[in-house]
C-alpha cells in the first residue's frame, strides 16, 4: 500500500471500512470552531479506492501556500467533495458544537456520490448523519480522506475571512482569521463587535464595549 510522509498508513481506516463491506468511504472534518468571528466550515471528501493525494496532511501542519495548492489538487482529483458552513448567528443560537454538527451534516448531504460510511475527525458523531460513522481522534493526521477534508474546510474558511477583511478592514481578519489573538482582542475593545462576531464567544472575554456594535 502506498505511504505518505512519516510512513503513516494513510489508507488504514479507508481500507478497514472497505474490508467491512463499505464501498464508498467519506472523510469529514471542520475548520473554525474556536474563532471569535465568522462561520464554522466543514468539508466531506470521497476519494477513489486506494487514492493518495501526495502531501496531504492535517491542514494545521501545512503552510498556507501548500494548503492552497492542495486544495486545487483535491477538488480536481477526488471522486467527490462538498463544502458547507454555518454562520455566526446560528452559532450563537444553537452553540458551536451543534453548529459544527450541522455544518458536517450539510457537507455530507451535499455530496453527489452518496457514501456508505463517514470517517469523522474527533470523538463525536453528528446525530443528523444517519449513515454509519466512525470517529477518529486526530483523524486528519491518520486518514487520507479526513486530511483532504481538513484542507478543503480550512482553505474555504480562510478565503471567506479574507472577504470579511474587505468588508471590515478595521478588524484585520486577513491576519488572524477571526481567532482570539492579542491583536484581535485589542481591536475588538477599540471598535466593539461587528455583525460577524460571535456574541456568545465574546461574553467569555469581557471588556468588549456593548455600545459600539455595527448594524447588519
Amino acid at each position: 500500500m502506498q505511504k505518505a510522509p512519516e510512513d503513516i498508513d494513510w489508507l488504514r481506516y479507508e481500507g478497514q471500512a472497505a474490508d467491512e463491506g463499505f464501498d464508498i468511504v467519506c472523510g469529514v472534518d471542520e475548520a473554525g470552531r474556536g474563532p471569535l468571528a465568522g462561520p464554522v466550515f466543514a468539508a466531506a471528501v470521497v476519494l477513489h479506492r486506494g487514492q493518495i493525494i501526495d502531501g496531504a496532511n492535517d491542514s494545521k501542519k501545512l503552510s498556507e501556500k501548500k494548503r492552497e495548492a492542495l486544495f486545487d489538487i483535491i477538488i480536481s482529483q477526488a471522486a467527490d467533495y462538498s463544502i458547507a458552513c454555518v454562520d455566526e448567528k446560528t452559532i450563537d443560537t444553537i452553540n458551536i458544537l451543534q453548529a459544527t454538527y450541522l455544518a458536517m451534516f450539510k457537507a455530507v448531504s451535499g455530496l453527489e456520490v452518496k457514501p456508505d460510511i463517514c470517517l469523522i475527525d474527533g470523538n463525536r458523531k453528528p446525530p443528523q448523519i444517519e449513515i454509519p460513522c466512525r470517529t477518529i481522534v486526530k483523524g486528519d493526521s491518520l486518514s487520507m480522506s479526513i486530511a483532504c477534508a481538513s484542507i478543503l474546510a480550512k482553505v474555504s474558511r480562510d478565503r471567506f475571512m479574507l472577504e470579511l477583511d474587505r468588508q471590515y478592514p478595521e478588524y484585520n481578519f486577513a491576519r488572524h482569521k477571526g481567532y482570539g489573538t492579542k491583536l484581535h482582542i485589542e481591536l475588538l475593545r477599540k471598535y466593539g463587535a461587528s455583525p460577524v462576531h460571535r456574541r456568545s464567544f465574546l461574553k467569555k472575554i469581557g471588556g468588549i464595549p456593548d455600545n459600539i456594535i455595527f448594524e447588519d
